[in-house]
């Protein structure tokens, strides 16, 4: 199985947002927090939700 490649990345504070092609050909977008420790992450089916998600997470590390 080969890597998701992750494009059209943007960083929202410590969150990066981007999209991939998951196996079965769908296209999925993900938001992670980049701050050490944090752990939070989201996989949703459109970009808007992904950057609601990345704009509304108060981290906690």
């Amino acid at each position: 199985m080969r890597p998701n490649r992750f494009y059209d990345v943007i960083k929202i504070g410590p969150v990066k947002v981007g999209t991939y092609n998951n196996g079965r050909g769908q296209r999925r977008h993900t938001a992670a927090c980049t701050a050490p420790g944090c752990g939070f992450s989201t996989d949703h089916r459109d970009r808007s939700a992904a950057e609601l998600a990345a704009r509304t997470h108060r981290c906690t590390a």
